[in-house]
């Protein structure tokens, strides 16, 4: 195989960079809270997925630095190689009550466990229908998966029904979607794709990464929003989002969980995530459980920051979450945007493709339960200030 030269990379970054698509890495100066330190200044964040503002509650922090104390900082090796350390079993537990399903799995990553529990379900022969906005992990676990693979348009039950109804008899069958999509924040029509389920014999696998915390009376998710967890056996949901720490979880019957120790390639061949963002999970989902007030905060900030966003005329995504993407459209004029929003004082980065399709770049803002209300209006006159000086407003 022929190596590739330094000045090949440099060509194929300078393709990125007249397409206005390369990305670069910004050191902080903080943790991730409602503000950060970035460049030696004081900005306004409005990109982070730690909704509840977990990740920096002193109770989290406290269960991460205990764990590391008494078992180290980190797994040693697989869990079935090495053993598993008490964090991983309790946080099992709680999130399997918390859920309200008999058994868990905990993975390092959500990404690790869309690509290892996708091909553990189906294989070769199979046919997996995504939606066409699902999260690029669902996307990749099912090419893995060796399945044939089609997508249906975003949240179009007629478009998948016909697919469907095109499927030979007796064919092995996934439907993959997340519940609550990450780039526009709207969800997925869980209750009709449970009943396409049933109806056509196929098996449901939902990627509820940003729904856990967020939606749902309790916080349970996407599924307890819609009111299906008796009709969706098994879920998939991350850690690092709303719970403030990192890994994932299947949440599911106890024998498809001990099919997965057994065969979920990730799970096998991976060290098990570190004692300290087990431990640092369950904490903060004991919190998320006794402390509803954070999670009333979240709504009312994401209400008010909504409508201040569609009071000066942006054009936002039919978004139902903490969620909301300014649609822009070129990736160079989103871009644009987003330097005049850090100019500002809001941090709040461009999404472009192969984040998203060509010819929808937003800025994708979030909010989160520990904005002040202040600290919002303060966002939305930056917003407004940059929105002027690129002429979307």
């Amino acid at each position: 195989m022929a190596r590739e030269s330094p000045s090949m990379f440099r060509s194929r970054l300078q393709q990125l960079d007249t397409q206005s698509l390369t990305r670069h890495l910004h050191t902080l100066g903080s943790a991730t809270g409602p503000t950060i330190q970035l460049a030696g200044r004081t900005v306004i964040l409005l990109a982070s997925n730690d909704y509840l503002g977990l990740a920096t509650h002193p109770d989290v922090i406290y269960a991460a630095i205990q764990a590391t104390t008494q078992y180290g900082t980190g797994a040693g090796a697989a869990r079935l190689v090495c053993g598993t350390l008490p964090p991983h079993t309790e946080l099992e537990q709680a999130l399997a009550t918390f859920k309200q399903t008999p058994s868990a799995l905990v993975y390092g990553s959500g990404y690790l466990a869309n690509i290892g529990v996708i091909p553990s379900l189906i294989t070769r022969g199979g046919q997996i229908f995504a939606d066409r906005l699902s999260h690029a992990s669902l996307i990749d676990g099912a090419r893995l998966s060796r399945a044939d693979l089609r997508v249906y348009r975003h949240r179009d039950l007629n478009h998948l029904e016909s697919l469907l109804k095109r499927t030979p008899p007796g064919r092995p069958v996934l439907i993959v979607t997340d519940g609550l999509f990450s780039m526009d924040g709207d969800l997925a029509p869980l209750p009709e794709l449970a009943t396409l389920t049933q109806r056509f014999g196929a098996t449901l696998y939902v990627d509820d990464a940003h729904g856990t915390g967020v939606m749902g009376q309790s916080g349970r998710g996407t599924l307890e929003h819609f009111g299906v967890e008796d009709r969706i056996p098994f879920h998939m949901g991350t850690l690092g989002k709303a719970l403030g720490s990192s890994g994932a979880y299947i949440a599911g019957p106890t024998d498809m969980i001990q099919y997965l120790v057994n065969t979920s390639r990730p799970f096998m061949f991976t060290t098990a995530p570190p004692p300290a963002s087990a431990a640092a999970a369950r904490a903060a989902l004991t919190i998320l459980q006794q402390d509803p007030s954070r999670r009333a905060r979240l709504w009312r900030n994401r209400d008010h920051l909504f409508a201040g966003l569609t009071r000066l005329g942006f054009h936002l995504t039919d978004s139902a979450s903490p969620i909301l993407p300014i649609l822009i459209g070129h990736a160079e004029k989103a871009l644009a945007f987003a330097e005049q929003l850090l100019a500002q004082g809001v941090y709040a980065p461009a999404i472009r493709p192969p984040t998203v399709p060509d010819g929808s770049s937003r800025i994708r803002v979030t909010i989160t339960a520990e904005h002040s209300p202040e600290q919002i209006d303060l966002a939305l006159s930056a917003f407004e200030r940059a929105g002027q000086s690129v002429h979307l407003l």
